[in-house]
């Protein structure tokens, strides 16, 4: 039975899709290392969710994120070709933002989490995407090749994951409003990020 303790990787460096080695800290590696942490962190606020719609949707988007990974750890040069990454997956998650957007009363304000044990995963794993999205905007900028629907595919998430939240604590009667609750005027809602 072999191993997963190679130990290719004592030395600093990694293979990527079509053993091509590279430094652990090279840009393509922080791309596709950001989507697995955030992949983890959903993982862990869909253990702590009791909606099971929202759990349903959540793996969903773990199983969509193993395929962002693998492209991201695809190089142009590599003999394995990249994964495309659908345009229908970012509609999906657009179609999930305006259903969960239509909820009355949902909407409000900046939200201070940890009122509510599941929305604050969900918050930690929205600013857990974020980060992933900058790094994969940064592999991008230094002139490596990304598939866009990668960019806002990350950039949507992050909106459905806010609003995952917003909602677990809609459905509890929880108003984690900022300006609510410092009695600040503001709009009606704005997004926290």
């Amino acid at each position: 039975m072999s191993s997963i303790a190679t130990m290719r990787g004592d030395t600093g460096e990694t293979s990527l899709a079509g053993g091509i080695r590279v430094s652990k800290s090279s840009l393509r590696v922080e791309a596709y290392a950001g989507t697995d942490e955030l992949n983890a962190a959903l993982g862990l606020a869909r253990s702590v969710c009791d909606d099971a719609d929202i759990a349903a949707f959540t793996k969903q988007i773990q199983r969509d994120l193993f395929t962002i990974g693998s492209a991201l750890a695809t190089p142009p040069h590599s003999r394995k070709p990249p994964v495309p990454v659908e345009a229908d997956l970012v509609d999906t998650l657009t179609t999930e933002v305006h259903r969960i957007e239509a909820i009355e009363g949902l909407l409000r304000d900046w939200a201070v989490a940890g009122d509510h044990r599941a929305a604050a995963a969900f918050n930690v794993a929205r600013t857990v995407c974020r980060r992933a999205e900058r790094e994969v905007v940064r592999l991008q900028e230094s002139g490596e090749p990304v598939q866009p629907t990668i960019v806002a595919y990350l950039n949507r998430l992050s909106d459905v994951i806010w609003l995952f939240a917003r909602k677990l604590e809609f459905d509890a009667g929880i108003n984690a409003s900022l300006r609510e609750q410092t009695g600040r005027a503001g709009n009606r809602w704005s997004r926290a990020w």
